[in-house]
């Protein structure tokens, strides 16, 4: 994977923590995989594929700025969820070479729980993030984080904060600590279409080299019509390419299109 990270602000890490007052589902651009809402004491289940111009993962482009093909499975029962998500990737320049550490696809397996009090919605879960093209002589590229989030809405208005721990992150990099605020808002609809602005910002921490910290951010605007969302994202970040990101033209501001269809 490719690697960038600057220790960011205490007020921006402050943010993060914040927002975990409140919290919203799942924004297009948040690192949370999707999970189904708790619906009561009933089996649930959705199937979604999306083609995006840039697969962006916490402001860093996960296939060399190309497109990618995503495709993503969920379930649920009661306040227990599970789910797949799948991508293309690329994280070398060119062939990349046997040992060169590249791979081709992502497959990432997701569960947890989500528990409800009053207003707000707990989550709480694993994620394994797999690449299982990947040559066995690089740095592993697997790793796996917990999950701690709160979320809720106000009207129209809906605040997350989360927070993702993982004892061995991406490419052998060490312990992490990534912190996220979410915020989102419903517009009000005029014809077909249901828009709503969002945004996040976050940091990733490594105990174990601070020199890797980074923060990342986006905001944007998705349209919904039915079983259709169409969201436009600009990312960025604080990188300098002298950090996790190691390429700086992979972190840097880009506006992303994303197109995705949810069954049923």
């Amino acid at each position: 994977m490719t690697i960038s990270m600057r220790r960011p602000a205490l007020s921006l890490a402050a943010l993060g923590l914040a927002a975990m007052a409140f919290a919203a589902p799942a924004f297009a651009g948040g690192s949370i995989k999707d999970a189904p809402a708790d619906e009561g004491r009933k089996f649930t289940w959705s199937f979604n594929v999306a083609g995006t111009s840039d697969y962006v993962f916490r402001g860093i482009s996960q296939n060399m700025e190309d497109p990618a093909l995503q495709v993503g499975v969920d379930v649920g029962y009661g306040i227990l969820y599970a789910g797949f998500f799948g991508s293309n990737v690329d994280f070398v320049a060119g062939s990349g070479g046997f040992a060169s550490g590249d791979a081709t696809w992502e497959a990432t397996y997701y569960g947890g729980i989500k528990p409800t009090w009053g207003a707000l919605t707990f989550d709480l879960g694993v994620i394994y993030y797999t690449y299982p093209s990947a040559p066995d002589q690089a740095a592993e590229l697997d790793y796996l984080e917990i999950k701690g989030g709160v979320s809720g809405s106000i009207q129209k208005l809906s605040l997350g904060g989360f927070v993702y721990y993982s004892p061995e992150y991406t490419a052998e990099t060490g312990q992490t600590w990534t912190l996220e605020g979410i915020a989102g808002y419903e517009l009000p609809a005029f014809g077909p279409f249901t828009p709503t602005i969002s945004g996040t910002v976050g940091t990733t921490l490594f105990d174990d080299n601070s020199n890797l910290d980074y923060v990342y951010w986006n905001a944007g605007i998705a349209f919904a019509i039915e079983k259709l969302t169409l969201d436009f994202r600009y990312w960025d970040t604080n990188s300098d390419g002298a950090d996790f990101c190691a390429n700086a033209g992979l972190c840097d501001e880009r506006f992303v299109f994303t197109a995705k269809v949810t069954l049923p």
